[in-house]
């Protein structure tokens, strides 16, 4: 392929050799052209994006490796940028540097060798756009003299200076920004993005997603399109065991912290889940529940060794699965109704969480505010905001999101939604997008390119 054209792709995980001995980054755009946070640029300090569905596979004798899973990617991102850099020297040391797409049996779908690269340390080599339901790959070809920190602020990205670092010279404001080689490449015509099924952990992005069940039907709504992406906590493929009456429930290899235990039962009987200890004996009682039919999810602590167990006590088949944090429920204006403690993450600025709980056991809620924790492998203190028994009606005040919303137990049909939801201080008031400033991991990979 030439600089600027383009073809379309089949629509099937595809495997991305970046060639030339470059690092190798990844940045997801929405249909503004921007990344919505921390989590949309893949990098080396952080190889897998939070869905999943873009990762770094590694290097082999001087190519970096690429998996884009086209069917899981977010229906609200369009682009993906393979973006190529260098820490030392500039681009046109950088010998056979392309980009090649390759589909799961090996054939070659597309592949574009950048051979005009000149004094840029930072280039979108390609991209990944949707066209008419599909993929297409073009060949990009464009650079950035001032390597990383001026190719992500044209995405987006508010790269901060360190404490008492300057800009350098020539590179102050209007010297050596934007692009250097050649005309803009025309923007990807615009699509209606189709929503492609994904990995199970994988937040819904329709408006509304049913979740079908014994228990009452779930409405999850989709997070806000201005709110922050959700970056806490680790992301892995959910872990799914089925079986019958009481069980001890193994789960190795996860990542220390926090994340979402999911438990379906169906019978009539006496449901009861607790954390077993390092001496095998009984700690903290998760789900203590006559409800028929249960489900519910609930937050669980995974420890050092990445080794959770559980004792289940339950009269009939069960499901039972373990999910990251990021797969929890958003909290939105739209109204969530279920029965069962649940798990929500609110991503947006100060709200009111009104709940109408119709149970006649307890009612029990938590908050986690993250703002501050930096830690994802702990959680922070929380805050009783609900300890009620009988129906109620509850009007609770958020702080701005991050937080962790945690049901703890909710015995009988409940609703909610948030009301009085204020724009999040990182998001825009005048209509402009603003610069995202969540970039914590990615800060001081992006500064290189201002040495």
């Amino acid at each position: 392929m030439i600089k600027g054209s383009n073809a379309f792709v089949p629509t099937v995980p595809l495997r991305i050799a970046v060639r030339g001995g470059v690092d190798v980054a990844a940045l997801l755009l929405t249909e503004a052209g921007r990344v919505r946070g921390d989590g949309d640029i893949v990098f080396h300090g952080a190889p897998v994006h939070p869905s999943g569905a873009v990762r770094l596979l590694g290097e082999e004798h001087g190519t970096v490796w690429l998996e884009t899973g086209l069917t899981a990617i977010e229906a609200d991102i369009a682009r993906v940028l393979v973006v190529g850099s260098t820490e030392n020297g500039a681009l046109r040391d950088a010998r056979g540097l392309s980009a090649e797409a390759f589909a799961p049996d090996g054939t070659s779908v597309a592949r574009y060798e950048a051979t005009d690269a000149g004094g840029e340390t930072a280039m979108v080599l390609a991209e990944l756009y949707r066209r008419a339901g599909g993929w297409k790959f073009r060949a990009v070809g464009q650079g950035w003299l001032n390597g990383l920190a001026g190719l992500a602020s044209d995405y987006g990205v508010d790269v901060a200076e360190e404490p008492g670092a300057g800009a350098g010279p020539g590179l102050g404001p209007g010297a050596g920004a934007g692009p250097v080689k050649g005309p803009t490449p025309p923007p990807p015509p615009t699509a209606t993005p189709t929503p492609a099924p994904g990995p199970a952990f994988q937040v819904p992005s329709p408006a509304q997603v049913k979740v079908p069940g014994p228990a009452p039907t779930v409405v999850v709504p989709a997070p806000p399109p201005s709110a922050p992406d959700w970056t806490f906590g680790g992301v892995f493929p959910p872990y799914t065991q089925s079986g019958r009456d009481n069980e001890v429930l193994t789960v190795d290899g996860l990542p220390p912290g926090p994340v979402v235990v999911d438990l379906e039962i169906r019978g009539d009987g006496y449901t009861g889940l607790w954390t077993l200890t390092r001496l095998n004996k009984e700690g903290e009682n998760l789900v203590n529940s006559t409800e028929e039919n249960f489900r519910g999810r609930t937050l669980v602590q995974v420890p050092g060794n990445g080794r959770l167990r559980l004792k289940l006590r339950a009269e009939g088949p069960w499901q039972f699965q373990v999910l990251p944090l990021a797969a929890a429920t958003r909290l939105t204006e739209q109204e969530v109704e279920n029965r069962g403690p649940d798990v929500f993450l609110h991503t947006g600025g100060t709200a009111d969480l009104a709940l109408h709980y119709r149970g006649d056991d307890n009612l029990i809620v938590h908050l986690y505010e993250l703002e501050g924790h930096d830690d994802p492998t702990t959680l922070p203190s929380y805050e009783n905001v609900v300890n009620e028994i009988g129906k109620r009606r509850e009007t609770v005040p958020l702080p701005e999101g991050p937080v962790i919303v945690h049901m703890e137990m909710a015995d009988g049909p409940w609703r909610g939604r948030l009301k009085h939801l204020q724009p999040h201080s990182r998001t825009p008031v005048d209509g402009r997008p603003a610069p995202v400033t969540d970039i914590s991991k990615a800060q001081g990979w992006l500064r290189r390119g201002k040495r």
